[in-house]
């Protein structure tokens, strides 16, 4: 397997480089290496690496190679695939909705909420629906916080309200309602049949059967959030891996002046 996925050098790009043609790299710029991983409902043996290279070529990969397989159980192979990618992409017409705006950290955001707001913002997070997880809310909610960057419970000028997980749509409303709350975060990681999709959808339409949506900050937030997802399913913003609990504070108390909330 080429070395190139797990090395950095230095390269030469003001003449190799297309931005209106990009590809992958792996050992040489341009060549269109990439690594793919995948399951096979099959029996590890010759035949089902045969049925992986061809997937693998139908996906559009150019002389694949089976770097690994390893039977998962009696009926399941798992497979580890390297070849290069015909395919390209432009750049340059690439267009994508995302936040942007200043990060502050947390005595950044205290002041901003006791210059601007002079009170407490209420925040109430939960993992909503039949969602388990707690990892990624309790990441941005709670006191410790994660990778340094401290959870909004520990913000002097946030109310911070962390529900848990497996939270319905309307228990996490009604809570809503109580604390009278500003600003709602939804943590969301199980993804299968875009079951998230599905919860999102409906927390924003029971806000809005309850005149609420336009008097609250909504926030959704997982491994499969974007921006742009969130948008598109009625949230004023959505977080993605590698954001933290100053990301979302930092984006929640602009927006809150910004709708003139309060």
């Amino acid at each position: 397997m080429s070395s190139g996925l797990y090395r950095s050098e230095k390269i030469d790009l003001t003449e190799k480089l297309d931005l209106t043609r990009v590809k992958p790299y792996g050992d040489t710029l341009n060549d269109g290496k990439v690594q793919i991983s995948f399951t096979l409902p099959v029996p590890d043996g010759d035949r089902a690496v045969e049925a992986a290279k061809q997937l693998a070529k139908k996906m559009g990969l150019l002389d694949p190679l089976v770097a690994h397989h390893k039977a998962l159980d009696q009926e399941f192979t798992f497979f580890v695939v390297y070849g290069s990618l015909g395919h390209s992409v432009n750049y340059e017409e690439i267009r994508v909705e995302s936040l942007g705006g200043e990060v502050m950290d947390m005595d950044a955001v205290n002041e901003f909420v006791r210059e601007n707001i002079g009170r407490k913002l209420v925040v109430l997070g939960a993992s909503t629906g039949t969602d388990a997880h707690t990892v990624g809310i309790d990441a941005i909610m709670n006191m410790k916080g994660f990778a340094g960057h401290y959870g909004l419970e520990r913000y002097e000028m946030l109310d911070a309200y962390n529900m848990g997980s497996q939270v319905t749509n309307e228990e996490f409303l009604k809570k809503a309602v109580e604390l009278k709350a500003d600003i709602l975060l939804v943590s969301q990681t199980v993804t299968q049949k875009n079951v998230h999709i599905d919860n999102l959808v409906g927390l924003v339409e029971l806000l809005e059967a309850e005149g609420l949506r336009d008097k609250v900050v909504l926030i959704c937030g997982g491994p499969r959030i974007s921006h742009e997802l969130a948008k598109e399913l009625g949230y004023d913003a959505g977080f993605g891996p590698g954001k933290y609990a100053d990301d979302v504070a930092s984006f929640a108390v602009h927006e809150v002046i910004a709708r003139k909330l309060v």
